[in-house]
């Protein structure tokens, strides 16, 4: 069945089965790898993209109900040339070790973000639950957030 995205801004209409992972379809289809497989069943989190703005999980998502929507990867967040203020505050705060949850866990801070631009750590922390770290990076993972909204540390506001 054909099947029309909006990728990044970008039109495509693509031949696909309709029941075929959202997932799937960046990555092999249109070429985006930096969404990642984790565990298949939309619990992870490392697939997260938004699709209308919403994050949904694609591993889990059939391209047919993306059908005719508008989808944002990792790669479509920056600018060519310029990162997205997140993934920059990834690279300040050291936040990745493997790396493989990163695309995902950014996309759930950018819609975070847009949704609330300034969050409180509590609200941070709830936000970015649903998304599993095996190298367990959260606390930097937090503190990348909170550098994007001008949340500093107590004990660095005195200089300590």
């Amino acid at each position: 069945m054909a099947v029309d995205l909006r990728v990044n801004g970008e039109d495509y209409t693509l031949e696909v089965e309709g029941d075929t992972p959202l997932l799937w379809v960046l990555r092999d289809e249109v070429g985006l790898k930096g969404t990642k497989f984790g565990c298949g069943a939309g619990l992870c989190g490392a697939c997260t993209v938004h699709l209308n703005g919403a994050p949904v999980r694609s591993c889990s998502t059939p391209v047919d109900m993306a059908a005719g929507s508008e989808v944002t990867t990792i790669e479509g967040l920056g600018q060519p040339g310029k990162l997205h203020e997140l993934q920059q505050a990834w690279v300040d705060h050291g936040v990745p070790q493997c790396g493989y949850c990163q695309s995902g866990q950014i996309m759930s801070a950018a819609h975070l973000l847009q949704t609330n631009p300034a969050p409180t750590r509590d609200e941070i922390v709830a936000a970015m639950t649903g998304n599993i770290c095996r190298c367990g990076t959260y606390s930097r993972i937090v503190a990348a957030v909170e550098s994007v909204v001008g949340i500093v540390e107590p004990s660095m506001q005195e200089g300590a």
